[in-house]
């Protein structure tokens, strides 16, 4: 399993990500071909070497014709992403960090996300630093994202809105269950930006796991706050003592419904997984006055308790939501593609200690895509995929 783990020493922003990223291997001028694919104009990065403090690392610069850009709302921004041909996986993060931006504005300024107006969030240069760094983590292939606490500095901050204090108050929204620390420094070391993509890619945050190192980037930010200030990120395997039951912390979020249209479920669920639950599920239960009911079970990131509770409180008929944190033993995992006569399958491979695989399970999804395409039952599609799979390992070993 490669690892990304993002030690924020000094704080971190998007363009300390981009160029912590190309720092660590990911290639800058495929970068910059890919991103030229946005339909944004007006813009061009520079990637150059860059000293402080005696440390050396990237900065990538954004150099945007301001005169030319104009202001956009959240809609506008997902619409751009959604319509690039940019890779799936790459598209579906940025688009994530930009829903998390989104919902923390909505929720300082009291509006719907959608009708979110982004000032310096929605220029070009943050627009490519979050997409850029969707591709840097697709470009390296990262399997998980771990972050360290982060140190938000303290004191204040000049915006469109003002003078705000620090964390600003989207920045401490997006900061909700994130462990805070470090540096005691006047300014705004973490952005809006910045703690929209922490929140976002990090599966879990705290010190750095047992792992073999492959590269260390350093991404340099702008402002000199009197401390190097840069964005370090190591990018390594987990090692064979640890790539077999991982263990962390999920929140357990359940409700107990006994008065819902039953056909309303489907998108609630929906909802909850679209907004990263790791699973839900619903079992029948008999409530007081014998009334049957269902308990309503979601399984997340500590990070999203709040979001899915949201959907919950707002998309069904309860009115509350328990939750509890619990710890669980996970094993390594890892994603390749496959040939079939049909087409090309993903399949998830389970791994014991020493990386072999104890598990094989084509991707749904694919398969089903694939069944509908070429009008042939799932299984048949399932069972092709699985064989390659079984071949393809017979052929490694």
């Amino acid at each position: 399993m490669k690892i990304l783990y993002l030690d924020c020493f000094s704080g971190i922003s998007g363009d300390m990500c981009l160029g912590a990223l190309v720092d660590a291997g990911a290639d800058s001028q495929r970068l910059e071909e890919d991103l030229k694919k946005l339909p944004l104009t007006g813009w061009e990065m520079q990637v150059y070497s860059k000293s402080s403090h005696g440390i050396t690392g990237t900065k990538v610069d954004i150099l945007v014709q301001e005169d030319h850009q104009p202001h956009r709302h959240y809609s506008d921004i997902r619409e751009l992403v959604e319509k690039s041909p940019l890779p799936e996986k790459a598209r579906k993060t940025a688009l994530t960090v930009f829903q998390r931006l989104a919902e923390a504005e909505g929720k300082v300024h009291g509006v719907p996300s959608d009708h979110v107006h982004f000032h310096e969030v929605g220029g070009v240069d943050s627009i490519i630093d979050i997409v850029g760094t969707a591709l840097g983590i697709y470009y390296l292939e990262v399997d998980r994202v771990i972050c360290s606490p982060v140190p938000p500095g303290r004191g204040t901050v000049k915006c469109r809105h003002g003078i705000l204090p620090v964390p600003a108050p989207a920045t401490a929204h997006l900061l909700k269950g994130v462990p805070l620390g470090g540096l005691d420094v006047e300014g705004e070391l973490v952005t809006p930006t910045g703690a929209a993509i922490a929140s976002t890619v990090s599966q879990s945050f705290g010190s750095m796991p047992p792992m073999k190192i492959s590269s260390v980037g350093y991404g340099f930010g702008s402002k000199d706050f009197g401390i190097p200030n840069f964005l370090r990120v190591f990018l390594g395997e987990v090692t064979n003592e640890t790539s077999s039951n991982n263990a962390d912390t999920i929140i357990v979020l359940e409700t107990n419904i006994d008065d819902m249209n039953p056909q309303f479920y489907g998108l609630v669920m929906e909802k909850l997984l679209d907004n990263r639950a790791l699973d839900v599920f619903i079992t029948p239960v008999y409530m007081k006055k014998n009334r049957p009911g269902q308990i309503l079970t979601v399984l997340a990131q500590p990070r999203d308790r709040e979001i899915l509770a949201n959907i919950i409180l707002h998309e069904t008929s309860t009115l509350g939501v328990r939750w509890r944190e619990e710890r669980r033993s996970i094993l390594g995992r890892r994603i390749e593609e496959v040939s079939t006569p049909y087409g090309t399958v993903r399949i998830k491979y389970a791994l014991a200690a020493d990386g072999t695989s104890l598990k094989v399970a084509p991707e749904y999804e694919d398969c089903k895509i694939i069944a509908r395409e070429k009008n042939l039952p799932v299984k048949e599609i399932y069972e092709a995929a699985l064989l390659a799979a079984r071949k393809k390992d017979m052929e490694l070993q």
